[in-house]
């Protein structure tokens, strides 16, 4: 996340954040109370409506059928334009989850708040594809370190773990068959890695003869 946030109060003016996105060139805004807690957020969509109405006065089916639209339109303070409550996430969130919140909500931005709701930073599409620049060798470590050596203790020696643009290839022999799977989900969830290419089978039983 991005701890430099830029929010507005409820008081503040249409123009005023209007303003304040296009210097700091984003595409929302958090509303935050004096003490600092986020009661709300104004996007871009929020301020639309008073362009699109501001020649175009809608009938009484179309102030019916988007009455928060029509209502945004006659507003001109943080208080009435913005969505609430804000879609939030906390700091500890994974980026998977920060990631399946801003597609099922349909934002590009979420605040990052304390359990009190307290500001704490801002989260963006941007940042959830920064995991993405993450080197091909740290991915191996990670997986190799989190994953294979956590598992596999005693034949972690006999796997191999490769990752190209991403992809990570995990070859080699192991003692548990049965932990395979989790092995491809825990790698698969190392933040960064783009998909798993599972070459591990299991170690063929010993045979005791009499």
């Amino acid at each position: 996340m991005s701890k430099k946030v830029v929010a507005v109060t409820p008081e503040a003016g249409f123009k005023e954040i209007a303003a304040v996105m296009g210097r700091w060139k984003v595409t929302a805004v958090p509303v935050v109370e004096r003490d600092g807690h986020v009661i709300g957020v104004v996007s871009e969509a929020d301020l639309l409506p008073k362009e699109e109405f501001h020649d175009h006065r809608p009938g009484l089916v179309e102030q019916m059928r988007r009455l928060d639209d029509t209502a945004k339109a006659g507003s001109d303070r943080a208080a009435d334009l913005m969505t609430s409550p804000a879609v939030t996430v906390r700091p500890a969130a994974t980026l998977a989850r920060a990631a399946r919140m801003m597609a099922e909500h349909r934002v590009k931005r979420l605040p990052v708040v304390d359990a009190d709701g307290t500001l704490k930073g801002i989260v963006s599409r941007a940042d959830l594809l920064k995991v993405f620049l993450r080197s091909d060798d740290d991915l191996a470590a990670e997986i190799r370190r989190g994953v294979v050596e956590r598992l596999f203790p005693g034949s972690h020696d006999a796997v191999r773990v490769t990752v190209t643009q991403g992809v990570a290839t995990v070859t080699g022999q192991v003692g548990d068959g049965h932990l395979i799977p989790l092995a491809v989900r825990l790698a698969r969830a190392v933040e960064g890695v783009v998909d798993v290419r599972c070459r591990l089978r299991a170690s063929a039983p010993a045979v005791h003869r009499s």
